[in-house]
């Protein structure tokens, strides 16, 4: 009988607690699953065991995030680069050699800084509300957008409410047409990590940083046309910060991209986790191993 438990594991990586989720037969095909802000491998707690029947499910929550370690920002540098090179880190120590992976929303730019720099390694990318393109950028960017071109305390100071409970709960719910869908332990559970002592400074680093991720569009999409990797999309038309278009954009650099649009929000797997797992299954087929 095969075990299709998840495992609960943590990893040393560049001197920092890594935690991270593992399910499946380890010589199966992996996937990668990459999450966004602000959560953690938590939001794929009912995806892993759809996908683990037939592969190898590896979720790690990024430093700063979930149960990895959150050094204080004056000892870590919250940079997407800084959160890659630990992923990429993570990826050498557990010697993933190819692998898909699934890339939200914070999850974007630091799976494509490491489809990039690892062309050989990708199988497979699946986007759910993972953007790489100005169209996918909403109005809700704006005050972020503001602090890139004048990074003043004051500006910073303006994005604390971003940290909020009332936010948190906010990018759960927007878009959503049955809120009795939305568990009420995933915003609880990411605000306890967003209320740590301290973690407030490492989210406004990040959000600052991010502009680095849209400096890097030009880059990632370069590398879609040469490379034209497997791509499904799988997007929550509701999203308050990515839109549609975000998504529609793919098929720009790589036509044969396969996209589903789902009637749900930014946390598209809270409502739709069996289609979307059942999306991913019929895609994995397609993918080289």
């Amino acid at each position: 009988m095969k075990d299709h438990s998840i495992h609960y594991r943590n990893v040393k990586v560049n001197g920092l607690n890594l935690f991270y989720r593992e399910a499946g037969p380890s010589q199966a095909p992996t996937i990668l699953l990459l999450h966004g802000y602000p959560t953690s491998s938590h939001m794929f707690r009912n995806l892993i065991p759809m996908l683990s029947k037939n592969y190898h499910v590896i979720a790690p929550d990024l430093p700063g995030f979930g149960y990895s370690d959150a050094p204080d920002h004056t000892q870590f540098s919250y940079t997407f680069d800084n959160l890659t090179a630990t992923i990429q880190a993570f990826v050498d120590t557990m010697e993933m050699k190819r692998f898909a992976i699934y890339i939200f929303d914070y999850g974007a730019p630091v799976g494509l800084r490491l489809a990039m720099n690892n062309p050989e390694k990708i199988t497979g990318i699946i986007s759910q509300n993972g953007n790489a393109y100005e169209e996918g950028l909403s109005n809700e960017w704006n005050p972020i957008q503001k602090y890139w071109k004048d990074p003043s305390e004051a500006n910073r100071t303006a994005l604390k409410g971003f940290v909020s409970k009332e936010v948190t709960k906010f990018q759960y719910h927007h878009g959503v047409s049955d809120p009795s869908l939305i568990a009420p332990e995933t915003y609880t559970l990411d605000q306890k990590f967003l209320d740590r002592p301290g973690n407030i400074e490492i989210q406004l680093d990040l959000m600052k940083d991010y502009r680095t991720n849209v400096a890097l569009y030009p880059k990632f999409h370069e590398y879609f046309r040469k490379h034209q990797p497997k791509m499904l999309l799988v997007w929550g038309n509701k999203d308050p910060y990515f839109l549609p278009a975000g998504a529609e954009a793919y098929k720009k650099d790589i036509p044969n991209a396969r996209l589903t649009f789902y009637d749900t929000g930014h946390f598209a797997l809270e409502t739709n986790a069996e289609e979307i797992g059942e999306e991913i299954l019929k895609f994995m087929e397609t993918v080289p191993e």
